[in-house]
């Protein structure tokens, strides 16, 4: 199963990752990390989250077929579309379609006093 963890840590932390993995050359296991819980919020809204759960394990699709499937208006998903391509959580193949390309999703990140 190919699972994406979703985390929240400083870009620092990101790089550092990115640094051994370059040097190691070994890949490493699917990660997307957000700066802060204000910014993974922002960018993983409730109507995105609808949105790739109605994409798992379903393929590749149009935006047109996401649409329909979550029952939303069509220009509505393009932004929701736009935005988790941008974040990594969607791709798009070679003939346009848009796919989800992971089985699961794991939330990772602490809330802890300042």
């Amino acid at each position: 199963m190919k699972t994406v963890t979703i985390d929240v840590r400083p870009l620092t932390d990101t790089l550092g990752d990115f640094t051994k993995t370059w040097k190691s050359g070994k890949p490493t296991a699917p990660r997307i990390s957000f700066e802060s819980p204000e910014l993974l919020f922002k960018v993983l809204s409730g109507k995105r989250w609808e949105l790739l759960n109605a994409m798992t394990g379903a393929g590749a699709m149009s935006i047109r077929e996401a649409s329909r499937r979550v029952e939303r208006d069509v220009k509505a998903v393009h932004g929701d579309v736009t935005a988790l391509l941008n974040a990594g959580l969607l791709s798009k193949t070679d003939d346009g379609m848009i796919v989800f390309p992971f089985d699961a999703i794991h939330v990772d990140f602490m809330l802890k006093a300042a």
